[in-house]
């Protein structure tokens, strides 16, 4: 042993600890086994376990199961860590023993450490006065809901921030009559600011999502300990813990109504974690529109404008991507994979636990982390500055034959098409075609006995906005 190193001592033995490390013997011997990813705990992981040490510590006290002192020690220095204090003491990779027991101790042995340093005393010790009325298997299912409540506010402001920014294009697009595309055809006219619109709202109805999904996470199940009975916490220390907590973290928090659901299932967190994947599904949905509509521009659609922020290609002059479109695509497959590692962990539970708790916090406080990310990035270096080119828009609506559509009241469907295909053979407008065939008298009325006239047809084909209003166009 060197004088970098300490001892320490657990029910397996001793173990060297670095000199300077809060953390003790339990924490160590986690660092040395699940050398996995090099990856740390989310700080929404360390803050809410620090939550729940502080409010044990304050509600056992209360409940004079703890000596007033310590708990003031505990609770003191649970503080300083939801304050960002003593981060680099927490090292325990995600890819640990099952439940969370590592992650667990690491908690309650930092601030063991920290408390006895405020004391000037070891008097705390990390299981008998951290953990007191605690188990892992009640605290990582609580740390996992009070972690995700953390960020909610933060996260709901970014997808609340994209709807309206793409509302605000909706508006500023409204008068751009553009042509529609079914199956990546050219279909009816729609507004530029329809499209937006139809983007904005689709965001709206992810947030409303989420904020529904939220409500699970709300309930909360510490004071089950080991298993759901509550073995070796006070009768009153669940209902303390939920008070307490809503005190501490200004959260809007509930007791559970069945401790032992709680434990076993994290259901909770699965639907969480799906409404984030309904949105990642949505944005990936508009990044892909993004790209098609300002693809080009020369060969492309070009109907829309993306702000060019890098050099496209090392080898290509004057080459800009779409890409903070591109990135969001990334980060949102990312989000999906993160979802999918919930679901898949969530449904590995086993009667009265949950083993697969580490990997679910980590991949839910990760899928939260990517989407407020990302998603600022992309509405303000993006969606904000992005523009219409009405030229090109308008342009290919000219082009578009599917606007007989419009005349299918006045000459029905099979005169219709047969005006498309001979438009599209002569590499002419449907209209001019319509127009030519209703002036040589070839053009029927459907439901009347007699020619359409021409001026018919372009009273029908003057107003193209008309057609993204609905009705039947007279």
């Amino acid at each position: 042993m060197t004088a970098e190193f300490r001892i320490e001592k657990d029910s397996l033995g001793e173990v060297q600890v670095p000199a300077e490390a809060l953390y003790g013997a339990q924490t160590q011997r986690a660092v040395d086994n699940f050398n996995v990813s090099g990856l740390k705990p989310w700080p929404a992981f360390v803050w809410s376990m620090a939550a729940i040490k502080r409010a044990a510590a304050e509600v056992n006290a209360d409940l004079g199961l703890l000596d007033n002192d310590k708990a003031e020690a505990i609770s003191a220095a649970a503080a300083e860590v939801m304050d960002g204090q003593w981060r680099e003491q927490f090292v325990v990779d995600p890819f640990q023993a099952g439940a969370g027991t590592s992650h667990n101790m690491n908690v309650n042995e930092v601030l063991a450490a920290r408390a006895n340093q405020l004391l000037g005393d070891k008097l705390v010790n990390p299981n008998d006065h951290v953990n007191m009325a605690q188990s892992t298997n009640d605290t990582i299912p609580t740390a996992i809901r009070l972690g995700c409540l953390w960020r909610l506010d933060e996260l709901l402001g970014v997808v609340d921030g994209l709807a309206a920014a793409l509302a605000a294009k909706a508006a500023e697009f409204d008068d751009i009559v553009k042509s529609g595309r079914t199956h990546l055809q050219d279909a009816v006219p729609v507004r530029l600011g329809q499209e937006f619109a139809g983007y904005a709202k689709a965001v709206e109805r992810d947030a409303a999502r989420i904020r529904r999904s939220a409500e699970g996470l709300r309930r909360l199940g510490i004071g089950g300990t080991a298993t759901g009975s509550g073995l070796n916490a006070h009768p009153k220390y669940h209902a303390g813990m939920v008070k307490k907590l809503a005190e501490i973290t200004g959260l809007e928090l509930h007791t559970s109504d069945d401790l032992f659901e709680s434990m076993q299932s994290l259901a909770d967190a699965a639907d969480f974690s799906g409404s984030l994947r309904t949105l990642a599904v949505t944005v990936t949905r508009i990044a892909n529109d993004f790209r098609l509509l300002s693809s080009g521009p020369s060969t492309g659609l070009d109907e829309i404008r993306l702000p060019a922020l890098q050099p496209g290609s090392s080898i290509m002059p004057g080459k800009v991507n779409p890409v903070m479109a591109e990135m969001a695509n990334m980060a949102m497959y990312h989000v999906m994979g993160c979802d999918t590692t919930v679901a898949l962990a969530a449904a590995a539970g086993q009667l009265e636990l949950n083993v697969m708790m580490p990997i679910i916090a980590h991949n839910l406080f990760e899928e939260m982390q990517v989407i407020i990310g990302s998603l600022r990035a992309f509405t303000e270096k993006c969606v904000v500055g992005l523009t219409a080119n009405r030229d090109k828009a308008e342009g290919w609506l000219a082009r578009n034959a599917i606007i007989i559509t419009a005349l299918n009241p006045i000459i029905g469907y099979q005169a219709g098409a047969a005006l498309v295909k001979q438009a599209l053979q002569e590499d002419r407008t449907v209209g001019e075609v319509a127009v030519e065939k209703a002036e040589a008298g070839d053009l029927k009325h459907i439901s009347e006995d007699r020619s359409v006239s021409a001026a018919e047809i372009q009273a029908a084909l003057s107003d193209l906005r008309k057609l993204t209003e609905g009705g039947i166009v007279k």
